[in-house]
């Protein structure tokens, strides 16, 4: 189920590109057909594509495109097999803790002030949008979608495992 609504909103979000597209045309139209750059379209395009490049990761694992080297898995028995993938899952959770705490420090750091009050990280530039706050918040829940994605597949490999037919 959750792989499907990963799936459903990496549908959505798909369009980020088009609009991202769209955002590149208008600049281009406007810097060099009137003379007259935009202030935000860099910024914008610049958060466009990182949130879909963030969100990319819980798509590629719901659709099971990810970047496979399956050498010495397909060799194995498939009990080796099965406690491979295990271990590549756990493996996969402790990345996802590991790159999750820097994503948290960065995403609080970004959301809030040195004494603990909210506030949003912006550009600096003449536009200063909180865009760069926004992206540090979509990585991290990114990351968190990640996490849930592979816990979840451990317990449907474990469930596997104990109905006994060996494929999760």
């Amino acid at each position: 189920m959750l792989d499907r609504g990963i799936r459903r909103g990496g549908q959505v979000i798909a369009w980020l590109v088009f609009i991202a597209m769209l955002v590149s045309v208008f600049e281009v139209v406007m810097r060099y057909g009137f003379n007259s750059p935009t202030e935000w379209a860099h910024e914008t395009t610049t958060f466009l594509v990182a949130a879909i490049f963030a969100l990319g990761g819980p798509y590629a694992l719901a659709t099971n495109r990810h970047i496979q080297i399956r050498i010495l898995l397909d060799r194995l028995s498939p009990r080796k097999r099965s406690w491979l993938e295990l271990l590549n899952l756990a493996l996969g959770i402790l990345f996802c803790l590991a790159i999750g705490y820097a994503a948290w420090v960065l995403a609080y750091n970004a959301t809030h002030a040195p004494d603990g009050s909210w506030r949003l990280e912006t550009s600096g530039s003449s536009w200063n949008q909180p865009l760069p706050a926004f992206t540090k918040i979509v990585v991290l829940v990114s990351i968190a979608l990640m996490a849930v994605q592979q816990v979840v597949r451990i317990a449907t490999h474990r469930r596997a495992r104990l109905d006994g037919d060996g494929k999760p």
